[in-house]
């Protein structure tokens, strides 16, 4: 157990994920409540929603080859979320009879796992993911990125980025640690 009681990249705070109070407000963002991304050339926005409930429990974001799927979560004041998220997903994992392993990217400590998926006719059921975390300030935003950028360094590269431009807005309200942050639908555009 490190005594480091947050997870995030050094200039997270210049660089990203940013909390809303870091966000440059003149920037064109999507804003999808607990999200706001940056637009741009490339980017293909779904909304992945809770068949029972109805509510959006994760943003995903198809992007130079390569999935990212973003969620946020409510965290304490003084103690990160990625540690022991960390945990969890590696459990999570060796419960579904994949492998994972732990190193140091770009973003602090990540997951790269090779996880079991329903075989489809060729019987190759493999899928390559890894897990991104970064504790901000009283928010954890957890990313799960599939496609080439597990593996191709020029997309890890893109899609890290896109990672790092991502706002957070946590708002004011008193909300359990782990709770997932509220997402909404984008309000239309106005038609110009």
């Amino acid at each position: 157990m490190s005594d480091e009681i947050t997870s995030a990249p050094v200039d997270r705070a210049t660089s990203g994920p940013f909390d809303e109070s870091e966000a440059n407000p003149v920037r064109p963002y999507i804003d999808l409540g607990g999200i706001k991304v940056l637009p741009r050339e490339g980017l293909n926005l779904r909304l992945e929603v809770e068949e029972q409930t109805k509510r959006i429990v994760a943003v995903g974001l198809d992007y130079a080859g390569s999935t990212l799927q973003v969620q946020p979560f409510a965290a304490p004041r003084s103690t990160g979320l990625w540690e022991e998220t960390r945990e969890q997903i590696r459990q999570q994992i060796r419960q579904q009879g994949g492998r994972v392993e732990e190193r140091e990217g770009p973003l602090g400590p990540e997951l790269l796992a090779e996880v079991p998926v329903v075989a489809g006719t060729d019987g190759s059921g493999k899928r390559l993911a890894r897990f991104v975390g970064v504790d901000g300030p009283r928010w954890f935003l957890r990313g799960v990125i599939g496609g080439a950028a597990t593996s191709d360094i020029d997309a890890a590269a893109q899609v890290e980025d896109l990672f790092r431009s991502l706002v957070v807005v946590r708002g004011g309200s008193p909300m359990p640690p782990r709770d997932l942050i509220a997402l909404k639908m984008p309000a239309t555009p106005g038609s110009a």
